[in-house]
């Protein structure tokens, strides 16, 4: 058994089992005897355990664990002295890695560790004889740059139990991707050996990640176990609690209920579950329940209210969380996701270990496609007040195709402004400072609180290895139906409240652009549905709280008016698609080049609106349009056509209207108008209500329901063209 080391920036300790006092090298250099320290020793906490799953899903084995080609005895051999960086060998790995990512025998091979290697039944790694096993993935590898960035700690330790004959071998990455090698130790023992490696955190101020390889020579190389920590006064972890929201997804809630009852290391640091059930399809009427129940015992609490939306649920588990007092964190979760449970306690002992109070977030995987990522980490563009994936990273990006270390992108550090609720961990003394959500019912909730939070000193860490399963956003389109009220009035709302501009940047301009999209598109509940959310940000913040209960009911009924707000299951439905002349030259509709073409294609297409449609249009669609099509652009030169949901389950029958198009556009503009012109006003209402809109005591009145049935604001039902 032989090591090295790695001059200042990293020091190993090997121990065999089968000794009673063992040979350790410092961070200098120097042989030292001293007992075998132990991982639970005092002042120790492990924040994050290497996952080796035996019963884990194929397709969701490459965000663990992947192999690569074969590599020389004598090649391995050779690199078991030196430790240094060694660029041709981490260029070679990392150009391996890209040339796998486009080829279809890395697509099947690496999630499996087909001829690499396997995990056991005990949950071992093994790497085949000649064969490399690499934990540069993304539940695996340690974001060293997040805890540098967020935490007072100056090194890492890795503690490692292997047994067989080949290299361990340690790596590092810098901001723009590069890969150097650390640490290497040479195994040669049919015992299992310990190692402790402690490793610097100071080079990773703008991003880059520790990782390790296990590489086998003649015979196999066994990774028993791995674990990252620190030496801290905090070994103890927060107590914490759980805050589900559930609406009508009874099936999904219980068997996430069900998986964490079986989640033994986070019950222990469980004060209790609050399911905040605003269904009809109530959980604790499934089968199954009373087991799962069972197994939870008090540390589960079941409470129905009426639907309030995401930020009424999770307001609702805040409140308890806070006002119970005896959980340090409350965790928002969606019901609809799968929970890496890991990450679970990872995110606590960020919470704890931080230099100050943050939020820490979880990101967010398809659960349909499960390597693939919706955004490694969000925030707002100010100007345009519009949220999406933080500058310099990339959407949807799938890791069985573009491994962690392939990928350079991916080890930049990510600074967010906020996290979604589909896994978010709050201190409770953050929601006792600021309040709880909004009352926004859906969307923008979380984006806001995160703000609010940031503006109190409180920021947000979305922190990598920490993350759910969920339907992704692909799926549906929450811009079209009922939803879009709340899209539009949440996004003016938290731009009203936060935005650094005087009237708000370029977001009133684009509010008028996105109405003028949904006419031009024949998407007229969309459109009066947005219009119905500028009077109502126009009519003060007073009346939020009495929307939570009323508005969406009043927002189905106004749907129902008009033609694209009415659903079908089935083409067979509607009349079959026909044109009583074909397109003039065949010509196919083409989407505008350039900023001029998109310019001068609105403005032909608003002119077009005030043409008298073809009689033929209203006996026959003339066309159907599929739900990836339809662009405003070419919705624009049609009279009618029926255009599918994002989900593929329905469609409707859109049919152009010159007269809805004039009095929507009319009123457009002059509701634009008053929002630009009223701003400043209107932002200071805003922030002045503010605390009493977020105050736990206004809350509780929204749970137990509105007295007032009809209330002030409610909508008439005949809205159809209301001025």
């Amino acid at each position: 058994m032989s090591g090295t080391v790695s001059g200042d920036e990293s020091g190993y300790r090997p121990h065999n089992h089968d000794t009673e006092s063992q040979v350790s090298t410092d961070v200098s250099g120097t042989i030292s005897t001293e007992p075998e320290a132990t991982p639970s020793s005092d002042g120790f906490r492990v924040v994050q355990r290497t996952l080796m799953r035996p019963d884990q899903e194929l397709d969701v084995r490459a965000l663990y664990v992947a192999g690569f080609s074969d590599f020389g005895v004598g090649e391995a051999t050779t690199r078991q002295s030196g430790a240094g960086p060694d660029d041709s060998w981490s260029e070679r790995v990392k150009n391996q890695a890209e040339e796998d990512a486009d080829t279809p025998a890395a697509s099947t091979s690496q999630p499996g560790l087909h001829g690499y290697g396997e995990i056991t039944d005990q949950g071992h790694a093994v790497a085949g004889p000649n064969r490399r096993i690499t934990f540069a993935t993304y539940f695996n590898a340690f974001p060293a740059s997040y805890w540098r960035r967020w935490t007072d700690f100056s090194s890492v330790r890795l503690l490692v139990k292997v047994r067989g004959h080949g290299n361990f071998i340690v790596y590092r990455s810098t901001s723009k991707g590069h890969v150097l090698r650390v640490e290497s130790i040479h195994v040669d023992s049919d015992t299992t050996q310990s190692y402790e490696l402690d490793l610097s955190l100071k080079p990773f101020i703008d991003g880059g990640w520790y990782w390790f390889d296990v590489e086998a020579e003649e015979s196999s190389l066994t990774l028993v176990e791995a674990s990252w920590g620190f030496f801290t006064d905090q070994t103890s972890p927060g107590r914490l609690s759980i805050g589900i929201t559930t609406f009508n997804r009874p099936d999904f809630c219980l068997a996430q209920l069900t998986k964490l009852a079986g989640a033994h290391d986070v019950l222990a640091l469980l004060d209790e579950i609050v399911v905040v059930d605003q269904g009809t399809e109530l959980v604790r009427d499934q089968k199954g329940f009373e087991e799962t129940a069972a197994a939870l015992g008090d540390k589960l609490r079941i409470l129905q209210q009426p639907n309030l939306g995401g930020s009424g649920g999770f307001s609702r588990a805040m409140d308890e969380a806070a006002a119970k007092g005896s959980a340090d964190y409350v965790l928002l979760l969606d019901d609809d996701v799968v929970c890496e449970l890991e990450g679970i306690l990872r995110a606590i002992a960020m919470a704890d270990l931080a230099r100050t109070p943050v939020i820490v977030g979880g990101q967010m995987f398809s659960l349909y496609d499960r390597t693939v990522m919706h955004a490694f980490g969000e925030t707002l563009g100010q100007y345009r007040w519009f949220w999406g994936p933080a500058p310099g990273t990339k959407h949807g990006h799938d890791f069985s195709r573009r491994s962690l270390r392939g990928t350079p992108w991916l080890h930049r550090r990510v600074d967010v402004d906020y996290n979604g609720w589909w896994m978010c961990l709050i201190p409770t003394r953050v929601v006792r400072e600021i309040g709880l959500s909004l009352p926004m019912f859906i969307k923008w909730d979380d984006a806001e609180f995160g703000l609010r939070a940031g503006a109190a000193g409180y920021p947000t860490v979305t922190l990598p290895g920490v993350a759910v399963w969920h339907v992704p956003w692909t799926e549906k389109d929450d811009t079209l139906d009922w939803q879009a009220y709340f899209h539009e009035r949440n996004r003016l709302v938290s731009g009203l409240l936060h935005s650094p501009y005087e009237r708000g940047g370029r977001l009133v301009l684009e509010s008028l652009e996105n109405h003028a999209k949904r006419t031009v598109s024949m998407q007229y509940s969309t459109g009066e549905s947005i219009l119905l959310a500028l009077q109502d940000v126009l009519a003060g913040p007073e009346r939020m709280h009495r929307d939570m209960t009323y508005r969406l009911q009043e927002l189905r009924k106004l749907r129902a008016q008009y033609p694209d707000g009415r659903l079908a299951p089935s083409l067979e439905e509607f009349p079959p698609a026909k044109r009583k002349k074909p397109p003039r030259r065949g010509k196919a509709i083409s989407a505008p080049t350039g900023a001029v073409g998109a310019v001068k294609t609105a403005a032909l297409s608003m002119l077009r609106q005030l043409r008298t449609p073809r009689e033929f249009a209203r006996k026959h669609p003339e066309a159907i349009v599929p739900y990836v099509e339809q662009r405003w652009w070419r919705l624009a030169q049609m009279d009618s056509s029926i255009v599918s949901s994002a989900d593929g389950t329905s469609a409707a029958w859109y049919q152009r209207d010159r007269d809805q198009f004039v009095v929507q556009m009319r009123r457009s503009v002059q509701l634009h108008t008053q929002l630009y012109r009223e701003w400043p006003a209107l932002s200071a209402r805003y922030k002045e209500a503010l605390g009493e809109l977020t105050a736990p005591e206004t809350w509780k009145l929204t749970f137990q329901g509105l007295d007032d049935e009809v209330g002030p604001g409610a909508l008439p039902v005949d809205a159809k063209g209301a001025e």
